[in-house]
């Protein structure tokens, strides 16, 4: 008979997950060894190993389950189908941003440490990254379909991700602005200059030598 999971296995695995991101984050994925997630989440070595083989299977969980995340939080949002295009899209920027404020870390391993993963395992999880962006992109598809034609539409939605993906930088918990407050100011900001962008392209400028 197999032997059934310790009572507070999944919350040990999310402490674990927690402190070894939070290292990553600080210290590089590289420059961080087992036993020092094993002395930040207050455990033995050999403990911490009956969770996670080594060190490359916390990255793959780290950045599998940020990304995830964000491509559930999408599908919830894009299965309700009383949204109109505008209210779509400020509900996946607030969406994006609430889940960043809690797993600063974990979004700096992704954003940091993608490049330490093995193909397979990166390729997974950057598709699931592609998957998360083409659904932003087809929310801003949906309020300027014309953008879709001039093939402008993933390149805004990276700009829309310019301003969310690097908060973690400088947004500060004491701050007078949390990521709350902040997720309808980049929404404001976005679609507000959204009607102003042209889909034709401008000629390019002549330089005189």
């Amino acid at each position: 008979m197999a032997r059934g999971r310790l009572p507070g296995y999944a919350d040990q695995l999310d402490l674990i997950l927690e402190h070894a991101a939070r290292l990553f984050a600080r210290r590089g994925y590289p420059a961080t060894t087992m036993n020092q997630v094993a002395e930040a989440c207050g455990v033995s070595k050999a403990t911490l190993y009956h969770y996670y083989r080594d060190k490359y299977a916390l990255l793959v969980s780290i950045a599998e389950g940020h990304v995830s995340r964000l491509q559930g939080l999408v599908e919830e949002v894009d299965a309700d189908a009383t949204l109109a295009p505008e209210p779509r899209l400020r509900e996946l920027i607030a969406r994006l941003v609430g889940e960043y404020a809690g797993a600063q870390d974990a979004h700096r391993v992704l954003t940091e440490d993608v490049k330490f993963l093995e193909e397979g395992d990166r390729e997974r999880i950057l598709g699931k990254e592609r998957q998360v962006v083409a659904s932003f992109a087809a929310a801003v598809v949906a309020l300027r379909p014309d953008l879709k034609e001039a093939a402008m539409a993933k390149p805004l939605t990276m700009l829309l991700f310019g301003m969310v993906n690097w908060m973690f930088t400088w947004v500060k918990p004491e701050g007078p602005l949390d990521h709350a407050a902040l997720a309808p100011i980049v929404a404001d900001l976005f679609l507000g200059g959204l009607p102003a962008v042209r889909t034709e392209r401008p000629e390019p400028i002549a330089v005189i030598d």
